[in-house]
C-alpha cells in the first residue's frame, strides 16, 4: 500500500546533477518510510530537459 509520493524534478543540467544527493538528504532524514517504487520521467522541447523522479513510499512505525 502507498501512502505517500515524493517527487523530485529538475529542468537544468547542473539541478539535474544534484537531484541524486537532493533525494539520498530526503531519505536519510525521513526513515520511517517503506520505498515501494521509483518512477523516472524524462520530457523535453526545443529548449529544456526535465527529469523527474517520483518515489511512492508506505509510511512505517520509527524504531
Amino acid at each position: 500500500m502507498t501512502t505517500g509520493v515524493k517527487v523530485f524534478s529538475a529542468t537544468k543540467a547542473r539541478e539535474r546533477s544534484g537531484l541524486g544527493e537532493r533525494m539520498t538528504e530526503w531519505l536519510r532524514a525521513v526513515p520511517a518510510k517503506d520505498i515501494r517504487d521509483v518512477q523516472v520521467t524524462q520530457s523535453s522541447d526545443e529548449e529544456f530537459h526535465c527529469l523527474t523522479i517520483s518515489i511512492l513510499y508506505e509510511e512505517t512505525s520509527p524504531d
